[in-house]
Protein backbone atom coordinates (compact mmCIF):
# COMPACT_ATOMS: atom_id res chain seq x y z
CA UNK A 1 0.00 0.00 0.00
CA UNK A 2 2.50 2.69 1.16
CA UNK A 3 6.13 3.32 2.30
CA UNK A 4 4.73 3.60 6.10
CA UNK A 5 2.90 0.08 6.23
CA UNK A 6 5.92 -1.14 4.66
CA UNK A 7 8.11 0.52 7.73
CA UNK A 8 5.27 -0.48 9.94
CA UNK A 9 5.66 -4.35 8.86
CA UNK A 10 9.00 -4.34 9.03
CA UNK A 11 9.07 -2.86 12.25
CA UNK A 12 6.58 -5.37 13.68
CA UNK A 13 8.63 -8.53 12.45
CA UNK A 14 11.82 -6.54 14.01
CA UNK A 15 9.54 -6.48 17.60
CA UNK A 16 8.78 -10.14 17.04
CA UNK A 17 11.88 -10.77 16.72
CA UNK A 18 13.72 -9.20 19.11
CA UNK A 19 10.50 -10.53 21.36
CA UNK A 20 11.67 -14.18 20.28
CA UNK A 21 15.12 -13.75 21.34
CA UNK A 22 14.60 -12.36 24.68
CA UNK A 23 11.94 -14.81 25.12
CA UNK A 24 14.98 -17.78 23.81
CA UNK A 25 17.52 -15.75 26.56
CA UNK A 26 15.47 -15.71 29.89
CA UNK A 27 13.98 -19.18 29.05
CA UNK A 28 10.52 -17.48 28.73
CA UNK A 29 8.70 -19.50 25.96
CA UNK A 30 5.25 -17.26 26.47
CA UNK A 31 7.96 -14.16 25.52
CA UNK A 32 9.18 -16.38 22.66
CA UNK A 33 5.84 -17.60 21.32
CA UNK A 34 4.47 -14.22 21.43
CA UNK A 35 7.73 -13.01 19.37
CA UNK A 36 7.24 -15.53 16.95
CA UNK A 37 3.27 -14.40 16.63
CA UNK A 38 3.90 -10.79 15.88
CA UNK A 39 6.03 -11.94 13.28
CA UNK A 40 3.62 -13.92 11.48
CA UNK A 41 0.72 -11.12 11.90
CA UNK A 42 3.43 -8.86 10.19
CA UNK A 43 4.47 -11.51 7.51
CA UNK A 44 0.32 -11.46 7.18
CA UNK A 45 0.15 -8.09 6.45
CA UNK A 46 3.03 -8.54 3.71
CA UNK A 47 1.56 -10.62 2.04
CA UNK A 48 -2.19 -8.81 1.78
CA UNK A 49 -0.41 -5.15 1.07
CA UNK A 50 1.56 -6.92 -2.00
CA UNK A 51 -1.55 -8.72 -3.11
CA UNK A 52 -3.46 -5.85 -2.67
CA UNK A 53 -0.57 -3.88 -4.99
CA UNK A 54 -1.23 -6.04 -7.94
CA UNK A 55 -5.13 -5.57 -7.66
CA UNK A 56 -4.52 -1.55 -7.95
CA UNK A 57 -1.82 -2.34 -10.68
CA UNK A 58 -4.25 -4.59 -12.49
CA UNK A 59 -7.06 -2.33 -12.11
CA UNK A 60 -4.78 0.74 -13.61
CA UNK A 61 -4.27 -1.40 -16.76
CA UNK A 62 -7.64 -1.80 -17.19
CA UNK A 63 -8.39 1.56 -16.67
CA UNK A 64 -5.08 2.34 -19.01
CA UNK A 65 -6.32 0.13 -22.01
CA UNK A 66 -9.99 1.43 -21.61
CA UNK A 67 -9.12 4.94 -22.26
CA UNK A 68 -6.67 4.36 -24.67
CA UNK A 69 -3.55 5.66 -22.55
Amino acid sequence: MGISDDAQNKADDLKGRAKEAGGALTGDEDLKQEGKADQGIAAAREKVTEAADKVKEGIDSVKDKLTGR
